[in-house]
């Protein structure tokens, strides 16, 4: 999408939306550079949005590559990226893997970007941790550990006071019981251990 079909998607929402700010999602997207051009000093490729089909994506490789300065181009390489929300692409994780680490920080954002980090690249253990581990969001550790310990147990009230919810948050995190990512203030993102 181009900078002006953003302004005009911006400007029509804000219209339906009754004047109320709305901000558009940044585009996931890959640039496919031609790499017989490029060992020839030359600058050309392609950005590509990474969020469609692998067939897709490869069909306009293909159609980058026919308007190639060099005759015969059929290599490429993924050059640069925008989008994936702090994931670094690598140059030769070609268009498939490209797509789903994209769909998939599509859905889930930074969080995604920060499972597939901590996972070591493990799309799948992500997907898994994501699916079957999530415990929800909170505004803390200590928030998650009071919100815990009264789902599952009752402490009476003389001694309420007297718990410690930081220091159990802490405790849970640091003993591996639980696996959390804290991206702003009073935003923290809390999974069960494996």
């Amino acid at each position: 999408m181009s900078g002006a079909q953003q302004a005009a998607l911006v400007t029509n929402l804000n219209s339906e939306s009754g004047g109320r700010q709305m901000q558009t999602v940044s585009e996931i997207k890959i640039y496919v550079a031609d790499l017989a051009a490029y060992n020839a000093g030359f600058l050309h490729g392609q950005w590509i949005d990474a969020t469609q089909g692998p067939e897709d994506i490869q069909d306009q490789i293909d159609e980058m590559l026919k308007k190639s300065p060099i005759e015969f181009s059929e290599e490429y390489a993924i050059h640069d990226f925008e989008g994936y929300e702090g994931y670094r692409l690598g140059e030769y994780d070609g268009i498939e893997k490209a797509h789903r680490v994209a769909a998939y920080i599509e859905e889930h954002g930074k969080l995604g970007a920060a499972l597939l980090e901590y996972y070591g690249d493990d799309l799948e253990e992500a997907e898994k941790a994501m699916t079957e581990r999530y415990a929800g969001q909170y505004t803390s550790l200590a928030d998650y550990a009071q919100d815990l310990t009264e789902e599952t147990a009752e402490i009476p009230e003389h001694l309420a006071g007297y718990v410690d919810y930081e220091k159990m948050g802490r405790d849970m995190d640091l003993s591996g019981d639980v696996l959390s990512f804290e991206f702003s203030h009073e935003e923290v993102y809390i999974f069960y251990a494996n």
